[in-house]
């Protein structure tokens, strides 16, 4: 009977920079993702080449990844420059590029693995199937994808599958919004996003008549799921995302500490599942995703469609729930509180206008607050804090400790004595030194191994000792330290040379694309774009919405569904006589209509 290797399962971490990437490693990542120096979806989350090698080299010392995001579709003047780029992250030493643009497959490609972008609309098992011939060595799956779909998308590939389990939602479909160009020419699918699914917006049927007025109602609460890993795991999932490349750091450590926690907790009890790198984290603080930015949680789609996913009263975080108003004085409210309160903290609560606004606490005193600025609020009032002055203040600090667990020996030789040292990871390395042995009056073990367990700022943490010798020597403090500093140094160059990159040479092929048809929704905006689905036997191609703007084009392609959220939708809630359609969204001077699709059970923006 053939046994099975357990499987390993990543933890996938955003860095907007170098210092986020470090921190996302010794907080727990397996993997990090980092924007390319251009042609990246977060156009503002660039980073230079020099940077993301130094970051390579600092996750590979614990055997994690990092992959860079170089996922923006690209016009014919810029293939070379994207080349040339792929080739400098492939000698920085990454792991992957995650792409968009199929286009670059057709490039002279180093031997780096590629990654299929979410950006490309990965939520079809054939389209899914086809990206594994086409050569990807992962493939980033779409956010609105239920537990039995990713199950049957994994049975039927054997290609690695990248799962987002929490962070800001889309409404659309990832690439397949094209709002943002047609209002004011900045593309989504260029890393330009102008977030138009952010604002306010009145709808209004067929006759005029307002349903909802200026609610934000395509902008979506974030994603959590986290009490949901295990059944991803056991669905095919091997690589859970962590969205937030504009994140910045203490949202970083904060939750990917906290699903490192989830993983860890997890793998404990089912050894079929193993971490993807190595190490072991302590945290100083306690992880809570709650108390970095959010708009309220969801599960989204994971297990089928469900009400409230919108946070219709404000796209910016609002935290955790504190508590509720029960008195107002002249300077303080008094509250029932749930949490403990902080000077400097940040709370926000939703006004009789139905809008969000905020204060800053002076001071605190019991369930008495005592805002900086006296808000007009009412008795009842919901109040959530959106900054946590002590937990930031903590994350400030360091706040984890990621070590490789090492076990090591003394024992003696014919000119001296050799320490060896082997972790986890199968990682070891000896040092020699040579000295003349001589007898203590003392028992020394004790002695030895408490020196040699001391290898405080390293990245390595003392498990096992073993002091192996034929009889009772005295080794001096200073030769102990020595050989330990030298066996410190010896391993960090093992694990260097020791890692092994993720190579991979695409070799191009027929294998025939799903469709014999591209609209301006195939995203195709150059020349080897064209050439790359034409060799898959696709014979009609539209170009791209950015270089042909096309009239009544749709605009955005979502699995939200407005009717379903106030309770029209005919299929499932069919208490409520039809509103008059078409329905139309309006924010000032924009005006977007709305189509429902209920065989594919989507809702479409034009």
């Amino acid at each position: 009977m053939k046994i099975l290797s357990p499987k390993k399962i990543e933890l996938l971490a955003p860095a907007k920079d170098l210092e986020c990437g470090i921190e996302a490693i010794n907080h727990g990542a397996d993997a990090v993702y980092i924007g390319a120096p251009k042609f990246s979806a977060r156009a503002s989350a660039g980073n230079s080449i020099d940077d993301i090698r130094k970051l390579a080299a600092y996750a590979h010392l614990y055997s994690a990844k990092v992959y860079v995001a170089l996922n923006t579709i690209l016009k014919d003047e810029e293939l070379k420059e994207a080349e040339q780029t792929i080739w400098g992250l492939y000698h920085s030493g990454v792991d992957a590029v995650i792409i968009q643009d199929m286009g670059i497959l057709e490039m002279n490609l180093p031997p780096v693995a590629i990654h299929a972008s979410t950006q490309a609309d990965n939520r079809d098992p054939e389209k899914i199937k086809f990206l594994e011939k086409a050569g990807f060595s992962q493939i980033v799956l779409a956010r609105e994808l239920s537990l039995q779909q990713i199950k049957d998308i994994a049975d039927k590939v054997t290609v690695p599958l990248e799962v987002f389990v929490h962070g800001a939602l889309c409404v659309s479909y990832s690439g397949q919004c094209y709002i943002s160009q047609a209002m004011c020419g900045r593309s989504a699918n260029r890393g330009e996003c102008a977030q138009y699914c952010r604002l306010p917006y009145t709808l209004q049927d067929a006759k005029g008549r307002t349903i909802v007025s200026n609610k934000h109602l395509l902008s979506l609460k974030d994603l959590n799921l986290s009490d949901s890993l295990e059944q991803l795991l056991d669905a095919g999932a091997s690589s859970l995302k962590i969205e937030g490349r504009l994140k910045d750091i203490s949202y970083v450590k904060n939750v990917t500490a906290y699903y490192r926690k989830k993983l860890d907790e997890i793998f404990a009890r089912r050894p079929e599942y193993v971490p993807a790198s190595a190490g072991k984290c302590t945290f100083s603080f306690i992880p809570d995703p709650a108390k970095s930015f959010n708009r309220g949680f969801t599960s989204y789609f994971l297990n089928g469609r469900q009400e409230n996913i919108i946070s219709e009263d404000t796209p910016k975080s609002i935290g955790e729930l504190v508590g509720k108003v029960k008195d107002v004085e002249k300077n303080f409210l008094t509250i029932t509180r749930k949490v403990e309160l902080n000077n400097g903290d940040g709370l926000c609560f939703l006004n009789e206008k139905g809008e969000f606004q905020g204060f800053r606490v002076n001071r605190v005193e019991g369930n008495k607050v005592f805002p900086a600025e006296m808000p007009r609020i009412t008795l009842h009032t919901l109040l959530y804090r959106n900054f946590n002055q002590s937990f930031e203040k903590q994350l400030s600090k360091k706040s984890s400790d990621r070590k490789i667990p090492l076990s090591i020996t003394l024992e003696e030789n014919n000119f001296g004595f050799t320490l060896s040292g082997e972790t986890g990871d199968n990682c070891s390395a000896s040092i020699a030194i040579p000295l003349t042995k001589e007898l203590a009056n003392k028992e020394q073990r004790q002695v030895i191994e408490q020196h040699l367990s001391k290898f405080g700022n390293t990245i390595f943490e003392v498990e096992n000792i073993s002091v192996d010798f034929g009889r009772n020597y005295f080794i001096p403090a200073s030769v102990l330290s020595e050989m330990r500093r030298q066996l410190t140094e010896k391993l960090l160059i093992v694990r260097k040379i020791r890692y092994k990159q993720s190579y991979r040479h695409i070799v191009p092929n027929d294998y025939p694309y799903p469709e014999k048809s591209l609209s301006y929704t195939g995203n195709v905006s150059n020349v080897k774009a064209r050439d790359f689905y034409r060799r898959h036997g696709v014979q009609q191609i539209d170009e791209a919405f950015e270089l042909k703007k096309t009239e009544d084009a749709i605009l955005m392609f979502s699995k939200h569904c407005l009717r379903y959220a106030l309770g029209y939708c005919p299929h499932y809630q069919k208490g409520k006589a039809p509103l008059p359609e078409p329905l139309t969204l309006l924010n000032n001077h924009y005006k977007l209509k709305l189509e429902f699709d209920c065989k594919k059970c989507e809702m479409k923006l034009c």
